[in-house]
């Protein structure tokens, strides 16, 4: 486990990345054209961004990023 400290600039810059990255795989989610393997891939990186962004932001913008889960993903989790 690591630890950093950031100046007050730090955070805000670290926070604006943060957003950004998730706002632009928010969208790709919703691409037809990316493979679902590449989907998979992107879902871990999102977690972990999400994760990162939840410890410096506030909780009614966190709720921004938080992913719903479609009806036909939840149905194929329930015949595993």
């Amino acid at each position: 486990m690591l630890g950093f400290l950031f100046s007050t600039k730090e955070c805000k810059e670290l926070e604006y990345l943060l957003k950004r990255e998730l706002e632009e795989m928010l969208l790709d989610f919703g691409d037809k054209r990316i493979d679902h393997l590449v989907k998979r891939a992107m879902e871990e990186r999102y977690s972990i961004l999400f994760k990162m962004y939840a410890r410096i932001a506030n909780p009614t913008e966190l709720s921004k990023y938080v992913r719903r889960k479609k009806a036909s993903e939840e149905t194929n989790l329930k015949f595993f």
